[in-house]
């Protein structure tokens, strides 16, 4: 597939940047729900029940100081049965709304997980092709966790936070007004701090998580590309480049994290003042007899129950923020527009010919870049039709476009009579079968990404259709021969290896259309021979597109175009294109004269 750069590389984890659409992504989030509301909804009970029950705490702390002091000693045991009662009633409470939160969350986001991926399927190769994979991947990795967090820890917190607040009000308006006064004057304070703090700390996290990506991505790069960095001597650029990155993170981490630290210890010193103004304020009306000792107590429990929760609420605001803009990316793929669908009177494509027309089809990935002008052909069924060219000419835009990969954006594409469009879009691709010049295989065994294309095939299936790719030679030799495991893209084999299980899965899915792209590129001129030998026994009845740059690969080609620039340059066999002595005639006579030049040295 054509490669274009494009899209971020894979962001770190961490704070991210606040959603464009806070409201309209909470609402679409809480579809996603669903039966889960009730469960939720008993969640929110026992968050009531906990609420209610922390509010009665400071109360009896108050009723036994007072019990204290009056002397009261009959009435002191049924307040500490009472908050022990209360205690361990609340941390049971907290424990199972936990424990029933995080099984919710889980499932919300399993399923949000589980569309996003199902969309993943049905996007056009134009989406991937213009995003790197790790742009793809955080989506349904690192965006989904922060939402995963958002809703096991800020639900509960903002539901148990706001009843706290709430609770707390009431309880110390009753008990006194004015000491009530007293409490509430830090609350400004704490909302001024919060809001400058998280003001600056958004922009810094911002940059920390930008340089984190860029780190990341430099990584990734290395350890994928690890041959070519020792090939090209390339160690010690690639340590600078990362140390470079490296400390860029640290300047921006180290802000970060420097003004985020400082709210905890100035909530402290706002709380400190509170208890204080609750402490002078509550002194002076003791001692004219207005309150009890008891109800200043009760005040400094109610205190810390009020402004607890507001620090917490501060502290929750990022991982909302992070969650919600996490669901808005994960929404921005869901949002994405999906290959078209098949028409309503689209029809199976059964027992295919395989002649091919190409009428007048002009294409490009981008509107103001066209790749194919106007390009016609015609490939009779059960022929072999080679197409040649310089890079970046269109030879492999014009398979993507018989495969439907892409749709063209002028004329038409006929097989067997009829556009491609009208037939349904399973029943055309089952037509065909690829081979790609980066083949790409599965972790698991060899024997099932052979199987890939034809999952209910028999064990003697999947041997004869590697003897025929000339790979069952090599896999009898593997630790385990046919259940061999693979790991990623069958990097524990070479990659002519690689070449051969993609052809054998080819072949034994039994194809009516064959693209070869650069099929035999990365193979030795030995096993060349070989490969050449069994894919001519697979083309002989079929039709088949085959590209290359080897033109010794495509003599027997019954028809050899020439790809120039998006159009057909020269059209023929190679005996008359020789003839012709145009383009072709030169590019062999170049290739040869290489290859030529290069024995002699050899």
């Amino acid at each position: 597939m054509p490669g274009r750069p494009g899209g971020f590389g894979p962001p770190g984890r961490g704070p991210v940047v606040k959603p464009k659409q806070f409201q309209a992504t909470m609402k679409r989030l809480w579809s996603y729900f669903g039966k889960e509301r009730a469960g939720l909804a008993l969640i929110a009970v026992f968050v009531a029940l906990s609420a209610a029950i922390g509010v009665a705490g400071p109360y009896l702390i108050g009723v036994g100081v007072d019990a204290i002091a009056d002397g009261d000693m009959g009435l002191l045991p049924v307040v500490i049965v009472a908050l022990t009662a209360a205690y361990v009633g609340e941390g049971a409470l907290s424990f199972l709304q936990g424990w029933m939160m995080a099984g919710l969350s889980q499932r919300v986001v399993a399923g949000l997980r589980a569309s996003l991926f199902a969309k993943l399927q049905k996007l056009p190769l134009g989406f991937f092709d213009s995003r790197s994979h790790g742009e793809v991947m955080s989506r349904l990795t690192n965006d989904l966790d922060n939402v995963s967090t958002t809703i096991s820890q800020s639900t509960v917190q903002l539901m148990s936070g706001s009843l706290a607040i709430l609770g707390s009000l009431i309880m110390m308006l009753v008990l006194s007004p004015l000491l009530t006064l007293a409490a509430l004057v830090t609350v400004p304070l704490v909302f001024l701090l919060a809001r400058t703090i998280t003001k600056r700390t958004s922009v810094l996290f911002k940059d920390q998580q930008a340089h984190l990506g860029a780190l990341n991505g430099h990584i990734e790069e290395t350890i994928t590309g690890q041959q070519i960095v020792k090939a090209f001597n390339h160690e010690e650029k690639s340590i600078e480049q990362f140390e470079t990155v490296n400390v860029k993170l640290y300047d921006a981490a180290v802000k970060a994290q420097v003004w985020s630290g400082f709210m905890m210890p100035l909530l402290s010193v706002i709380n400190n003042i509170g208890f204080a103004a609750i402490a002078l304020t509550g002194g002076l009306l003791a001692v004219k007899g207005s309150i009890t000792v008891g109800v200043i107590a009760s005040f400094v429990g109610y205190s810390r129950q009020f402004v607890r929760p507001l620090n917490e609420l501060a502290q929750t605001y990022n991982v909302l923020q992070a969650g919600v803009a996490g669901a808005e990316r994960a929404f921005e793929v869901l949002d994405e527009k999906e290959e078209a669908p098949d028409a309503p009177d689209a029809v199976e494509l059964r027992r295919p010919e395989g002649k091919v027309v190409f009428e007048n089809v002009s294409f490009g990935y981008r509107a103001d870049v066209p790749i194919l002008r106007n390009v016609s052909f015609e490939a009779p069924e059960r022929s072999a039709t080679a197409l040649v060219g310089p890079t970046g000419a269109g030879k492999t835009t014009i398979v993507n476009l018989v495969t439907r990969f892409y749709d063209p954006t002028g004329g038409r594409i006929l097989l067997d009579g009829r556009d491609i469009r009208e037939y349904t879009r399973d029943s055309l691709r089952r037509a065909f079968g690829i081979v790609l010049q980066d083949t790409y295989l599965f972790s698991g065994t060899v024997k099932d990404n052979i199987k890939y294309g034809k999952p209910d095939a028999t064990d003697e299936e999947v041997v004869a259709a590697a003897r025929a790719a000339n790979a069952d030679v090599f896999i009898r030799r593997l630790p385990q021969g046919y259940d061999t495991v693979l790991t990623e893209n069958g990097g524990n084999i070479s990659q002519g290896q690689r070449q051969l299980l993609a052809i054998a899965r080819v072949v034994l899915a039994q194809p009516s259309i064959l693209i070869l792209d650069e099929a035999t590129s990365s193979i030795d001129t030995r096993t060349e021979l070989h490969i050449q030998e069994a894919l001519l026994n697979v083309m002989r009845d079929r039709t088949s597109f085959v590209i290359a740059h080897r033109l010794n690969t495509i003599r027997d080609a019954d028809t050899i175009m020439v790809i120039d620039r998006g159009e057909v340059a020269e059209r023929g066999d190679h005996d008359a294109l020789m003839r012709r002595e145009g383009t072709y005639y030169q590019m062999f006579y170049n290739q040869f004269r290489n290859l030529q030049a290069a024995g002699e040295e050899g």
